[in-house]
């Protein structure tokens, strides 16, 4: 009998310290999962805003093939562009070589991200 309950003493608390590691793993892994779904929600967002500088950039080259006699009233140099944070169009010259740039600046970050766009258009 006295063997027993020397085996149930030694045995006490074991329950409940394989509980505290277990939630301990469970809590790490919800973290875990937490970061991730923030990684990939910044990462859509960045995506999104480079699909849309894309657009803009072929949007303007569109436009441009589409009036060739009227080139030169397509530069520009920075301009404000509404549909990104801070975003900003130029498009250049080089003989027929168009380029469009988009640049701009997502919001709490500090770098600053450009797409840019090369076209050959005769005409003008």
């Amino acid at each position: 009998m006295q063997k027993t309950s020397r085996l149930k003493s030694a045995q006490q608390g074991v329950v409940l310290l394989e509980a505290m590691i277990a939630i301990l793993i469970f809590s790490m892994g919800v973290l875990a999962i937490v970061g991730l779904q923030a990684a990939m929600i910044k990462n859509t967002a960045d995506s999104k805003s480079r699909i849309d500088a894309s657009y803009i950039a072929q949007q303007r080259i569109g436009l441009m093939w589409s009036d060739p006699a009227n080139l030169a009233t397509y530069l520009e140099v920075n301009t404000p562009i509404a549909e990104l944070p801070n975003g900003t169009r130029t498009t250049a010259q080089s003989g027929v070589q168009y380029t469009v740039t988009i640049n701009w600046q997502e919001p709490g970050e500090t770098t600053q991200h450009n797409f840019t766009t090369i076209a050959s258009i005769a005409g003008g």
